[in-house]
């Protein structure tokens, strides 16, 4: 998987959130997006994902060399971030069932190995909506980084988490995302301190918005 970046912008009404990001993203490779809250990180996150559109420039994709049109990018990928919202009525079992009716998980992983690594066998049959923010936040990055996808997209992925739950995510990067493409936006370095490569957002805002 490559995305490249040409110029690109994003601005709601008059003001820019960033722009003119030159930058290529590419397989195997770890990349960290950095900068303080609401300065656009996650902003830039759904522009790489496809769910929103440059204001300015233009962003391209590719896989193995051949080019994705922007309604496919989404086979390609996984999201993880605070505000992407369970199915809370589902119970767990329910909830890695159901996603897996659209993503697959990784070669040999199975819907009760994910539950023994999230470490949650005594709530397999309870509804997600009672589960902990803690629980709800290693629920969506298990998802995520445990499924069969090229590119992955993290967004503050220690939020809610305790000291043992950021080991628990550090390890899962580890183990599951090799060869894979990565990025995380987060201003918190536990989050990201592994990736080979930074961009900080406000390199890319401007005083004026015109």
């Amino acid at each position: 998987m490559k995305v490249q970046l040409d110029q690109v912008g994003k601005r709601y009404k008059y003001e820019w959130i960033f722009r003119g990001i030159d930058a290529t993203f590419e397989k195997g490779q770890s990349y960290a997006i950095q900068g303080p809250n609401g300065s656009g990180k996650s902003t830039l996150l759904k522009v790489l994902s496809g769910h929103l559109t440059p204001s300015k420039g233009t962003i391209s994709f590719e896989q193995d060399g051949v080019p994705l049109e922007i309604n496919q990018v989404y086979k390609e990928l996984t999201f993880a971030a605070p505000y992407v919202a369970l199915i809370e009525d589902f119970t767990l079992e329910e909830a890695i069932n159901f996603h897996q009716r659209f993503k697959q998980l990784l070669p040999g992983l199975s819907t009760k190995g994910l539950i023994d690594l999230l470490g949650f066998q005594k709530s397999t049959n309870k509804a997600v909506k009672y589960f902990s923010s803690g629980m709800k936040q290693r629920l969506k990055l298990a998802l995520a980084i445990c499924s069969k996808s090229n590119f992955l997209l993290l967004d503050e992925p220690t939020t809610n988490l305790d000291e043992q739950g950021v080991g628990w995510y550090r390890s899962l990067i580890e183990q599951y995302t090799a060869n894979r493409l990565l990025v995380i936006a987060s201003n918190v370095a536990v989050d990201f301190d592994f990736c080979k490569h930074q961009l900080q957002i406000t390199d890319y805002k401007k005083k004026t918005n015109r």
